[in-house]
Formats: C-alpha cells, structure tokens, sequence
C-alpha cells in the first residue's frame, strides 16, 4: 500500500525525501518485520487479556506428561496474534499487485479461518476433536488447488532464461567476473521447472514424471503440477500443526524455516546472486522475501508470549495458517523439494505419528495385541514421557520440555544452513 502510494505521488510529481527507500526489497522487508514485532508486542497483550476474561483456555487431557496439567486454562487461539501481525505489515510493504503476495494472503486468511473454526468447536462448544478432520482436509485441498492453478495459470508466475548465442528476447550489457563487457540476450517463460538438491543443474521439470507426447503430456503434467502442489500444502499444513505441542516449539521452528526461505527467496529473486550460484533467477519474487520477513516477525514477537511457560498457545489458527504459508511461499520460489530438509522437524513430526498409529494397528490385527513404537507421538512427546512398552527407549531419562524445544531449534538451523549449501552442493 505504501509502496504504491509513494509511487503514486511520484507520478504526480511530488518529491518526498526517502521515498525511493520503498524500491529497495531490503528496507521494505526491514520495516516489515519491525512493523510486525511492534505490532505482536502491542496486540499481544490486549488479547491474552479478553480472552482470559472470556475463559477461552486450552482443555488439557491428563497423559502423564511433566507439567502438562500446569498448562489447564491457558488462553488458545493466540495464532490471531500472528494473522494480525503478518496481514498487517504485507499490505503496508508488499506490491499488492504480486499474484504471490495476493495468494499467500489467500493462504493465510483461508487456513487460518479453518484453523479459527476448529479451535472454537473445541472451545465454545467443549468438544476436545475440533472441527471433522474430513472438513480440515477439504478446506486445506481447496486452497492447494487454487493456489496451484492460479500459480499455472499466471503470467507473473515465470523463470528468466539468458544466452549469450542466440539473440532471442531483451537486449543487455552485462559485466563478467573478469571485468569485461559482454551483451546478453534473455527471456521470461512459463516453466514448470523447480530447484532439486545435488542434481548438476539443481535442475528438475514436473514433465519428466508425465508420460505421452505434445499437448497429452502437457496436460498431465499440469494436473500432476497442481496435485503435488496441493499435497505439500496440505502435508506441512498438517506438519505444523502436528508440531504445535510445547510452548514455544512450533513457533519458535517456523520462525527459523521462514528465515530460511526468505533468504532463498532473496537468492533466487536477486540476479545477481542467482548468477553466482548458477541457479534459475525468478523476477518478481522479491515480494515473498517482504512477505515472509513480516512472518518471521510476527513469529519472535508471538514467542515472547508463548515461550516457556507459555502465556497464551496460538491453536489450530496459527498452525494451520503458518504451514500453508511455508509450503506456499517454496513452491513460489521454486523449493518445495527442499521442504523435507529445512522442514525436517515437521517432517519427523508427521512421519512419527504415521509409524505409530499404524504399527499400532498392524501389531494389533497379527498379535491381539498393538505395540508402540514411541513412547507417545508426536515425536516431541516421546522425549518428555515414560513408557516402558514401547519399542524405543532413547533417551532412557524424561528431558524437560524447555529443552527439547531449544534442541528441536538448534536442529531446525543447522537444517536451514544445509538446505542453503544444496544450492552450491551439486
């Protein structure tokens, strides 16, 4: 909004100095993340406050876990907290006028609204499973597939190809590494290509897993484009939400994983740098480094609520919104197959729940009899309780939640250092 404003005010001849501040990716992603600390730090309070008065508080289920009955009452639905602070800053900072901007508001306002019903089913009407996972599942599906097909459909939505041969497309002069003028020639296509690790190129095209010939296998790999899409929405949606079980933990984790994409949203949207790296340079891409700036700040100036012990929790209206924003944000910069590495906390998260239910189930219909993997799942659990049946028993000593949710950070930034080496490790 101001970005457009100042621009407006240029073309109407009206000077203010420091206006031209507003053109640079990095003051506006500077002034968006302190816009959203500011903004987490003055709404934070007033929130906890009314929804104490409402005696909106977490219902806690008694599962053996050390201080986990210490937590009964505690305000939920603090995720508004981190809505706020992040739709705020965008629309002050952001080009509104990106169609990534515009669908990662979509994003957020659409799960964060599923995510908002959810915990007030749970709350209001005391029902501990929330909304029907069937219609969390449907919600999240429609956001994937909007935000995949209007990512296929979109003009904006291109990579730059150059060549110093054929003179196809713009025209321009560009320094080398030795110092020497040289002319080159590029182009904005529509791709459907995307960044993989330790490949030659880095290099992988969503039409290599269609089958068929010409417009046929155009159109599959369009479909297959829009379907993974829409499953890695949803999958680290769900990620998200399967980590948000300690004070601070899924908070604290998608704080460092927006850091790390916004610094591969810069990288990828700077040319200069793209060139460096030899990796594919995305125009207009800068937008989700302001976008996700607002994000991390959102994020540190929620955590000095949520931190141990926890003042307020951000519920299903957090998580939900703040995994579709993850995932959406690295499909836009093309590094969603990098999700596994820089996500790996929600990764492991999600693939511990998997192991144990259904190894539960699977030992029950051969033996009469199911048998645990974990202590408890989530993962996180696993670490903070006793369980003398299950099949693993590392660490053989409870370890206090405040700790593990510093370790579970610590690994999340060496994941983030190693997704931003794939893109030199080839």
């Amino acid at each position: 909004m101001l970005y457009h404003f100042f621009k407006w005010l240029e073309s109407m001849g009206v000077d203010i100095p420091g206006a031209n501040l507003m053109n640079y990716i990095s003051f506006r992603g500077a002034s968006a993340i302190i816009t959203a600390l500011i903004l987490a730090f003055w709404v934070g309070p007033k929130l906890i406050r009314k929804l104490q008065k409402k005696q909106i508080g977490e219902t806690i289920r008694d599962l053996g876990l050390e201080g986990q009955m210490q937590k009964k009452g505690t305000p939920t639905m603090g995720g508004i907290i981190i809505l706020l602070s992040i739709v705020i800053p965008v629309l002050l900072f952001c080009k509104l006028n990106s169609i990534y901007v515009i669908l990662l508001l979509f994003t957020t306002v659409c799960l964060g609204l599923i995510g908002f019903l959810d915990d007030s089913i749970k709350v209001f009407k005391k029902n501990k499973d929330g909304l029907k996972e069937k219609y969390k599942i449907y919600g999240q599906l429609a956001v994937g597939l909007v935000v995949g097909i209007t990512l296929l459909a979109s003009s904006q939505n291109v990579i730059r190809l150059y060549s110093s041969e054929n003179h196809v497309g713009e025209k321009r002069e560009v320094v080398d590494g030795l110092g020497q003028k040289k002319v080159i020639y590029y182009r904005d296509v529509k791709s459907r290509t995307t960044t993989i690790p330790f490949l030659k190129h880095n290099e992988f095209k969503y039409s290599w897993l269609a089958p068929g010939k010409g417009e046929v296998k155009n159109w599959i790999t369009n479909i297959l484009y829009v379907l993974i899409v829409t499953f890695i929405i949803i999958a680290v949606s769900n990620g998200t939400n399967l980590t948000d079980g300690m004070d601070g933990l899924a908070s604290g984790t998608s704080a460092i994983v927006g850091a790390t994409v916004g610094i591969l949203a810069y990288l990828s949207g700077n040319a200069i740098f793209a060139n460096y790296l030899n990796i594919m340079y995305i125009p207009n891409v800068g937008e989700v480094v302001v976008f996700m700036a607002a994000f991390v700040g959102a994020l540190i100036g929620f955590l000095w609520y949520n931190s141990y012990p926890a003042q307020v929790f951000m519920g299903d209206t957090g998580s939900l919104a703040i995994g579709g924003i993850i995932a959406a944000a690295s499909i836009m910069i093309r590094k969603e197959f990098l999700i596994p590495i820089f996500c790996g906390i929600f990764f492991v998260e999600s693939l511990s729940v998997l192991i144990q239910r259904y190894y539960f189930k699977y030992t029950r219909i051969r033996k009469g009899e199911g048998v645990r993997v974990f202590r408890m799942s989530p993962l996180h659990h696993h670490f903070q309780k006793e369980n003398p049946d299950a099949i693993v028993q590392w660490p053989k000593k409870v370890i206090p939640e405040a700790k593990i949710t510093l370790r579970f950070w610590v690994i999340t930034i060496i994941l983030g250092i190693i997704a931003v080496l794939t893109l030199k490790i080839r």
